[in-house]
């Protein structure tokens, strides 16, 4: 199957996470995902092939080489992000696009001075939405890469290699992709993921992260008779953002800049609360930032009189560059792969995270390769499939550099 046609049959499952929901995984429409990957995935010949109560997906593909050379994991993540829609997806296929700008709707417009990174994907075939809902390259691109890759194994038994391990997670999107992950189940020395991004970057750097919750309780007085008496804690809240660094919010901060960012907030007269992600490369900036939160919170008690405001921190991950320093052959593997089949590469830090962050720190290092996706959570949204198939040249050589040397190799 041409990875396009694959990547087209995974984006038809709407597989959004819920951030409230308490369930593992967030929503049930993922488990439909990780049915059809389990069917597929034993069709594909692989072994061990389950899905545990919590809709991860798990496989193995057997050694044919008497166990010889490292055992590695790829991983991706079934779920969209909740940020867009991401059911009943139309994409729109571009053959051999010519720079130009994309028509998605009478409404909206993927343009390159907009959005440079289509400046990239100049003669490439990509996938674009029609505007509506997100695409899903994030990150069924992924799974269609490493499902493409156990397809070429499959058909080319000649291909030697040792067991590797391939899981599918659900919340990633969410922050709980690694939550219910089972490492004894997924027995790899070393993973990656592949999870979006320009297929000649690799990443094994991401932020430290932290949610923080902020809830400020008002004094609710009838507006008739609330002189001096009234605590709009609607105004509070505003008061509170204000009063944080504004050049530190997202849309003023690239590269290693840190962030916090403001993504919810609900509230009346007596009660509101927000919702901030705090994120940093750098662990000693980040707990700067958590520290700049308590003395707004202090500050603001102060002046009303009363414990108006109350702060709950959450870690969520934190850079996998402080486990990944002691494995470095991690990643010189994939700079020497990239450069075999003709890729620039290029390290960059990651301004987010991935399930990899977080099963770093439990034992199974795990930096990230790119997919070609670009724009994710959201409408603008497009993958190249040209550098998915890129993707899967990548896996195979990764694998083939493992057991090959180079007097060795067949190829």
């Amino acid at each position: 199957m041409k990875v396009e046609n694959r990547f087209l049959k995974y984006v038809s499952f709407n597989t959004q996470s819920d951030p409230y929901a308490t369930s593992s995984p967030s929503t049930a429409n993922q488990k439909e995902l990780a049915e059809f990957l389990v069917e597929e995935m034993r069709i594909l010949g692989l072994v061990n092939v389950q899905m545990s109560e919590y809709g991860v997906v798990y496989g193995t593909i057997p050694s044919n080489n008497n166990h010889q050379g490292d055992v590695i994991g790829f991983i991706a993540h079934m779920d969209t992000s909740p940020d867009a829609s991401g059911d009943h997806i139309q994409p729109q296929i571009i053959r051999n696009y010519d720079g130009h700008r994309i028509i998605l709707n009478e409404n909206m417009i993927l343009d390159p001075q907009e959005f440079p990174d289509l400046k990239k994907v100049v003669g490439h075939d990509i996938i674009a939405t029609d505007g509506t809902t997100l695409l899903g390259a994030d990150d069924k691109a992924g799974i269609a890469i490493i499902m493409s890759m156990a397809e070429y194994m499959f058909k080319h038994p000649e291909f030697k290699h040792n067991d590797i391990q391939i899981a599918f997670t659900p919340d990633e999107e969410v922050g709980r992709g690694s939550q219910h992950f089972d490492l004894n189940i997924f027995q790899a020395d070393y993973a990656y993921t592949i999870d979006g991004g320009d297929i000649n970057e690799f990443y094994f750097e991401n932020f430290n992260a932290y949610q923080v919750l902020v809830e400020v309780t008002g004094k609710s007085i009838h507006p008739g008779a609330a002189k001096n008496k009234m605590v709009n804690s609607l105004e509070v809240a505003i008061e509170f953002d204000q009063l944080l660094p504004q050049n530190c919010r997202p849309e003023y901060t690239e590269g290693y800049e840190g962030f916090h960012h403001l993504n919810h907030m609900q509230g009346s007269c007596e009660k509101t609360r927000l919702e901030y992600i705090v994120r940093d490369h750098h662990f000693l900036k980040l707990k700067e930032q958590l520290n700049d939160f308590h003395r707004i919170q202090a500050y603001l008690n102060s002046c009303y009189g009363y414990e108006l405001i109350d702060i709950t921190m959450n870690e969520q991950y934190l850079n996998m560059k402080d486990i990944l320093v002691d494995h470095p052959q991690i990643v010189e593997q994939v700079e020497l792969a990239m450069r075999d089949i003709g890729l620039n590469p290029t390290i960059v830090p990651i301004r987010g995270g991935t399930d990899g962050a977080r099963l770093s720190y439990l034992g199974l290092p795990c930096p990230n390769i790119g997919t070609g996706g670009f724009y994710c959570h959201g409408p603008y949204e497009f993958v190249s499939i040209s550098m998915m198939k890129k993707g899967i040249e990548l896996l195979l050589r990764l694998l083939r550099n493992n057991v090959y040397s180079k007097e060795d190799m067949p190829f």
